[in-house]
């Protein structure tokens, strides 16, 4: 194990682990209220940059560029350490944390306080043929892929003769009837229905959608009205809509549901549901039954000193909740943990008492793709394009940076006057294969020269 840039440090180190909302909001607050001097700040995350998931829907339709929806660390803390690379393990008794950067070997890096903020993963299950012919919905690379996905299978169907090869690539599935599921499908299905205007044999009605749900409703997030509302929209959509439905089997893209639906498909989106991080296992915290950091009201860990944890790896009790709830995993409530999060680790240092983070859940929104969308905010409950604006508002106001919502706004703006773009760069995918293959020594030619001599000699 070698030794790690800045590995020593007079001022007393805070570690966050983690750059997505917790961990970089966390860090923002601590670089704009420490004093000089006062603490080094070091975020270490895979990624060197903040994924802003809302618009991840929208990115894919190509409503925003994908680059407008991440925002790059360094640029954002500047004056913290930013470390692309992974914790580990935690050997918290010793405040060291090993480190496995991108490239190298591992190294151990000394802290004073840490905060663990690694976010969430898709959560998946043992369903054959899901690891080979599924594809996620957390990250914008997965975003670009699943919009040159369903472009490309346009392009495939549009050219080919054979009607399976045909069927199968207009066959688009979604699992999953959460807000990442509800939202790629409306905003995918709303841009591959534009899209048909420019192929001359393929008719919106040649697209077949099909959302799998495995409980008895979508959208919970918003409530039962407005959930079935979504429902009926989708439906009008010509989308199918299974609930109480699982996905039983997609060996070689060939969907075989609960219900007894089969259907071959060759995108298949994988939305059901998220879990934490498994990194936190590394940290030697005590979990909760569903494997969250076992946090208290003030996002401290629970039972160990200098150690803070939230977001939607942490088990955070909601006290604005019935008695035993805690915080749902939304970006409402990281955005606003990692404020009083901050203040509470310089509270620790200065050696002041922290305070409780206390925020009731505002209500949620969710767009269903152009100008279509649902709400409940404060008991208020909208549909339609009054929804959609205020899912679009809401969200502007939230992406970090100024030049970013400028970015985010331009793109709209641009959306509005010209038509979308329907090309697909599934070559990005193996961006080197072309040039692999012209580099390629060329195959040997068969030896002839011997056997056309043998051809010539005398027979003996």
């Amino acid at each position: 194990m070698t030794a790690g840039p800045s590995t020593t440090t007079q001022a007393p180190r805070i570690l966050i682990i983690g750059g997505g909302y917790v961990g970089m909001y966390t860090a923002i607050r601590l670089l704009r209220k420490l004093r000089a001097g006062e603490a080094t700040v070091t975020v270490v995350d895979p990624r060197s940059y903040m994924t802003y998931q809302p618009f991840l829907p929208e990115a894919a339709a190509g409503s925003i560029q994908p680059r407008h929806v991440v925002v790059p660390l360094r640029r954002v803390l500047r004056g913290a350490e930013v470390v692309t690379g992974m914790v580990t393990r935690l050997d918290h008794p010793r405040r060291v944390a090993v480190v496995q950067p991108l490239e190298g070997s591992t190294y151990e890096l000394k802290y004073d306080q840490v905060v663990v903020a690694v976010g969430s993963v898709s959560r998946t299950l043992p369903i054959p043929g899901l690891a080979e012919w599924g594809i996620g919905f957390k990250n914008v690379e997965e975003a670009i892929q699943l919009r040159n996905r369903v472009i490309e299978c346009l392009d495939i169907a549009e050219s080919t003769r054979d009607d399976d090869i045909r069927r199968r690539n207009l066959n688009f599935v979604v699992v999953g009837g959460g807000y990442a599921g509800i939202e790629a499908l409306g905003e995918l299905e709303d841009m591959a229905r534009y899209a048909t205007r420019y192929y001359r044999t393929i008719t919106p009605q040649d697209l077949r959608w099909v959302l799998v749900e495995a409980s008895n409703r979508i959208l919970p997030e918003v409530g039962e009205d407005m959930g079935k509302y979504t429902l009926e929209q989708l439906r009008e959509r010509r989308i199918e809509c299974y609930l109480e439905t699982r996905l039983d089997s997609c060996v070689g893209g060939q969907v075989v549901l609960s219900n007894g639906t089969e259907l071959p498909s060759e995108t298949i989106v994988w939305t059901a549901g998220v879990k934490p991080n498994p990194l936190v296992a590394a940290t030697g915290f005590a979990l909760d039954d569903r494997s969250r950091v076992v946090g208290t009201a003030k996002l401290a860990v629970a039972g160990v000193a200098d150690a803070w944890i939230s977001g939607d790896s942490g088990a955070i009790p909601d006290l604005t909740g019935p008695p035993g709830a805690i915080c749902t995993p939304s970006a409402q409530h990281a955005v606003r943990q990692a404020k009083v999060l901050a203040d509470n680790v310089i509270a620790s240092i200065r050696g002041f008492q922290p305070r409780e983070y206390r925020h009731k859940h505002a209500g949620s929104v969710a767009s269903l793709g152009l100008y279509k969308g649902v709400a409940q905010v404060y008991g208020i409950k909208l549909k339609g394009f009054p929804a959609w604006f205020m899912h679009r508002t809401y969200h502007m106001s939230r992406v970090p940076t100024f030049a970013r919502k400028l970015q985010v706004v331009v793109d709209w703006t641009q959306a509005f006057f010209f038509r979308r773009e329907i090309v697909s760069l599934w070559s990005m995918h193996e961006p080197f294969k072309e040039f692999a293959q012209a580099a390629a020594p060329p195959a040997s030619a068969p030896d002839t020269a011997s056997d056309t001599a043998s051809d010539t000699q005398p027979a003996t």
